[in-house]
């Protein structure tokens, strides 16, 4: 069959495009070259005039009680009226926040303070006088943040009191002997137990008043930490006993011989006899000083992580930027509040950033003075008005 040719023939054109001559290629941001190389523009480091700036807020008083409900007072940020959080996470959130002991860190004291010599004078008297006492946890992971292996901290008695009365599982009679205890070992972290009874010291163990301070002795020893003796046996425990039977794991009781279990105390009765007996000497505590101490070093390492990033060769940056990446990059303006509460969408909402998320709305000022009182970051004064933070 005789092929048909078409009768629009093709047109040729006239003039070849000086284009034709090179390859179609697709854009492809790979091969895009940007100009704004850190070669054309350097990370410049920020002027540092050797000045301290102080982050004492103006107006603050500088007595230890109130420095320290100052603190108190100024740990959280309050929810936004727009938060993009629902009724659970806001609950969850303010529970948290009623969890935590009211522990106040000393290096935060010395922060705020304009005299820290003054502050630690007049925190001695109020320690002989009864109205605070401190707190000392040893041997935590927060002092690779806080440079010491100690973290000091102060409560105030009254406050210390009413949780313990809030307490319903521990009975009334043990509470009035924990407070005479209080009162007898002023200035002391730990206290005989020979007032109380076998119930009651398991009482208090169990709602968080009193631990045992061989737990956290020798932390950094740890050849030295008691019942060291019992997890060499454990370790040879599998090859002397049968398989299977309680002897190849240990025996009864294994894990709180050799130091571990927080309950030790308060499951002591349904162990054997052969276990370790009630120390005559125990620790204060308050309760969730654990959850206390996970915030607080979080918080520290996800604020050096910050400066990081602004600043990978300094490691630094200006206060307002620094509390912008705190915040989440969100815009907190007074026209930007109000967008979100007419319900116009302004960017990411606060709900939805690590500090609300993780945080649970922790103030960036309360971070900051807690990373310079305990020396991870240091501020200076820029010469322009603008705070540097810079971390070590």
């Amino acid at each position: 069959m005789p092929v048909s040719k078409s009768p629009f023939p093709r047109r040729k054109s006239s003039s070849t495009s000086p284009f034709t001559a090179y390859p179609r290629k697709k854009p492809s941001l790979s091969r895009q070259t940007s100009s704004f190389s850190k070669e054309t523009f350097p990370e410049e480091q920020l002027n540092d005039t050797g000045l301290t700036p102080s982050l004492v807020p103006a107006g603050t008083p500088q007595d230890v009680l109130n420095l320290i409900r100052h603190v108190q007072q100024n740990t959280w940020d309050l929810i936004p009226e727009v938060s993009g959080m629902n009724s659970p996470r806001i609950a969850e959130s303010l529970r948290y926040r009623g969890s935590l002991p009211p522990i106040v860190s000393l290096p935060h004291l010395y922060a705020l303070s304009v005299s820290p010599t003054e502050t630690e004078r007049g925190l001695a008297r109020l320690v002989a006088q009864g109205v605070v006492r401190k707190v000392v946890v040893p041997g935590r992971a927060v002092a690779k943040f806080g440079g010491s292996v100690l973290l000091e901290g102060v409560v105030i008695i009254d406050e210390w009191k009413t949780l313990l009365r809030a307490q319903e599982d521990v009975n009334e009679r043990a509470k009035d002997k924990y407070f005479a205890l209080m009162d007898s070992c002023l200035g002391w972290t730990t206290t005989p137990t020979t007032r109380l009874e076998r119930d009651e010291v398991q009482q208090l163990v169990r709602a968080g008043f009193l631990t045992n301070p061989g737990a956290f002795s020798n932390a950094g020893n740890p050849s030295a930490i008691q019942g060291v003796s019992s997890l060499l046996d454990l370790s040879k425990a599998g090859h002397s006993a049968p398989t299977g039977s309680l002897a190849a794991v240990g025996g009864r009781g294994a894990v709180h011989e050799s130091g571990g279990g927080g309950s030790a105390l308060s499951t002591q009765n349904s162990r054997s006899n052969t276990s370790n007996t009630l120390s005559p000497e125990m620790t204060f505590s308050l309760p969730n000083t654990g959850a206390y101490l996970k915030l607080l070093s979080a918080a520290r390492l996800h604020l050096v992580h910050l400066l990081k990033q602004l600043s990978p060769r300094y490691k630094e940056a200006t206060r307002d930027l620094l509390k912008e990446r705190w915040e989440g990059n969100t815009l907190g303006d007074a026209a930007s509040v109000a967008k979100r509460a007419r319900g116009e969408w302004n960017g990411i909402l606060p709900g939805k950033t690590k500090k609300w998320r993780d945080f649970h709305g922790l103030r960036f000022e309360w971070v900051l003075a807690e990373c310079v009182g305990c020396g991870v970051v240091e501020v200076f004064d820029t010469g322009m008005g603008v705070m540097g933070v810079r971390a070590r």
